[in-house]
């Protein structure tokens, strides 16, 4: 079964919590999970055929659930190798802020997403007559206040 299948199992259980998945010497998190990890820990976020991975080493696992247990995020810790077995599980009921730090993570990375791309833009098209027109027109933008 692909990764993206069992991910989607799991969170039709597990909705609001956060699934970190064990895969080798890292650690992945898929959907809006890889949303909420790249934006409170500035993790690179990639897009997966229809989803997003975010991944980090197994070296960060403490320093991370420590952050989410204070932001009091439900998260489960599941290893591929294990055949899915969950090793952790932790629930914070009706205190669970996972909805609201995933709206914030979401606005910040699609924004951020859009700066990426201009950025890219600019830099693709560098020798391009037009770009030192459309450089001012952002230094306009910049500098107006």
């Amino acid at each position: 079964m692909k990764i993206e299948n069992t991910i989607k199992i799991i969170k039709e259980i597990h909705p609001n919590d956060i699934i970190f998945l064990k895969v080798g010497q890292f650690y992945h998190c898929y959907g809006k999970d890889a949303v909420i990890i790249s934006y409170l820990f500035n993790y690179t976020i990639k897009k997966l055929d229809s989803m997003y991975d975010c991944g980090f080493p197994i070296t960060a696992i403490n320093r991370i659930e420590t952050q989410i247990e204070k932001l009091k995020i439900n998260h489960l810790i599941v290893n591929k190798a294990d055949n899915y077995e969950v090793y952790e599980n932790q629930n914070y009921k009706t205190e669970n802020k996972y909805i609201e730090i995933y709206n914030k993570a979401h606005k910040y990375i699609s924004k951020k997403n859009r700066i990426i791309e201009i950025y890219n833009y600019l830099m693709e098209n560098i020798d391009n007559e037009n770009i030192k027109q459309k450089i001012n027109e952002v230094e306009e933008i910049l500098y107006e206040s």
